[in-house]
């Protein structure tokens, strides 16, 4: 991350932090779903391959679907409060939910716990409103592509680095290590970042339901389209995501190293996400983030669809380098546009919508994607995510060029 003043300013020094803060929450909360499983049988006593199957996927589907639930809410409370507050509520408390996690005794313990940690999540939709209220207009593409960095290099480096940890301390650890690296996350944005907010000036806003806040958003056009975004974006990364290391074994056959070759398949695609975004995100400071955004869902769709026709893994592996350099434009461009076009005082509550799109994208990635692989196989689910990615290209472009209202309060992108 480069910085040109020697002096950093505030919304820099924001920026760093929530970075760091970011990267470590998505690491920690990444660190142990691939092993989720494993942990069940071998720590807490789950027996039977079907026992462990079920747990394993409703256990990982809790905190999709309460977060799913909750985030709005926390966005509501985010705009009347301010984003500090709810930054350091959802630091803090998950800090405290994953170490419990680690003296779980009983399938249901994980499960509930698991359910809290999707109530009183958003760090990331916090960090994000916050950066976007403290940025300049003119670097906001700039600071969300930075801020996007941070979250994909924290979830492709959460399974690596807990994969080490459960060889050498085990997997309970693993849960107090993830608490007291979220901890400390949170302790840093409590002392190091600063927000400005006018608390009287919220509360003199108009105090709306959840409801009435997502009906006063959507009368807003554009916000619709781009909610749609984050929501097919997360389905076409999450829906094929188990089913790919059977598909990197049918394209190989009896390959060596199948879990290495597999793991970069998944991981490849991010690492590019995370070299591109903050390319991506000052472009759309100069060129419009609407531009960055069109160009990056028409590149994101066109090499999702070559994934169904690959001869070999190495083929594979570039064309998702690819995409993910592509889908790096497509978060950022989102988030600024979102805060461009979402009237003054609702920006964290628009987030807090568009966060609960991202659960409800995995939580419909994970769950139909198998299903839909058993009638028209993963080549299939690659074809169609990539042709909803282009069909939602042009509703965006459509929504984009509508004219705002007169009575919203807009900035320029």
């Amino acid at each position: 991350m480069h910085f040109s003043k020697s002096k950093l300013e505030s919304w820099q020094i924001n920026l760093m932090v929530l970075w760091f803060g970011q990267f470590l929450v998505n690491a920690g909360t990444t660190m142990i779903v691939p092993f989720i499983a494993l942990y069940l049988s071998q720590d807490i006593g789950v027996q039977g391959e079907h026992q462990i199957a079920i747990w394993s996927g409703v256990i990982f589907a809790a905190n999709f679907v309460t977060s799913f639930i909750f985030q709005p809410l926390w966005g509501k409370l985010s705009d009347q409060y301010g984003r500090k507050v709810m930054l350091l509520r959802s630091g803090f408390g998950m800090a405290i939910v994953f170490t419990a996690m680690g003296f779980a005794t009983q399938a249901w313990h994980l499960l509930v716990l698991r359910l809290i940690n999707g109530t009183i999540s958003g760090f990331n939709p916090a960090s994000t409103s916050l950066i976007s209220s403290n940025t300049p207009k003119e670097k906001m593409g700039f600071a969300m592509g930075i801020s996007q960095s941070g979250t994909v290099a924290g979830s492709i480096l959460g399974p690596l680095i807990g994969g080490i940890m459960a060889d050498t301390v085990g997997f309970r650890y693993i849960f107090y290590i993830t608490g007291a690296c979220i901890f400390m996350a949170s302790l840093l944005a409590l002392f190091l970042v600063r927000e400005k907010f006018d608390r009287s000036a919220a509360a003199q806003m108009p105090k709306v339901s959840v409801l009435s806040g997502l009906r006063e958003l959507s009368l807003t056009p554009q916000l619709p389209a781009l909610f749609t975004v984050t929501l097919l974006l997360q389905f076409a990364m999450i829906s094929p995501m188990t089913l790919l290391p059977l598909y990197v074994q049918k394209l190989q056959g009896s390959i060596e190293n199948l879990a290495f070759w597999s793991g970069l398949v998944s991981a490849v695609t991010g690492l590019s996400n995370m070299l591109m975004a903050p390319i991506l995100g000052k472009v759309s400071d100069k060129y419009g983030a609407h531009r960055v955004l069109t160009f990056s869902l028409i590149g994101a769709g066109l090499m999702l669809i070559p994934q169904a026709f690959v001869q070999n893994v190495g083929q594979l592996i570039a064309v998702r380098f690819l995409m993910g350099l592509c889908m790096g434009g497509l978060l950022p461009s989102v988030n600024s546009l979102i805060r461009y076009y979402t009237p003054d005082g609702m920006e964290s509550r628009a987030f807090g919508f568009n966060s609960s799109t991202t659960a409800l994208g995995n939580m419909t990635g994970s769950v139909m994607g198998g299903v839909l692989a058993g009638f028209i196989g993963i080549e299939g689910l690659f074809i169609m995510s990539g042709i909803m990615l282009l069909l939602n290209m042009l509703w965006v472009r459509t929504k984009l060029y509508t004219r705002p209202t007169a009575d919203k309060h807009h900035r320029s992108a």
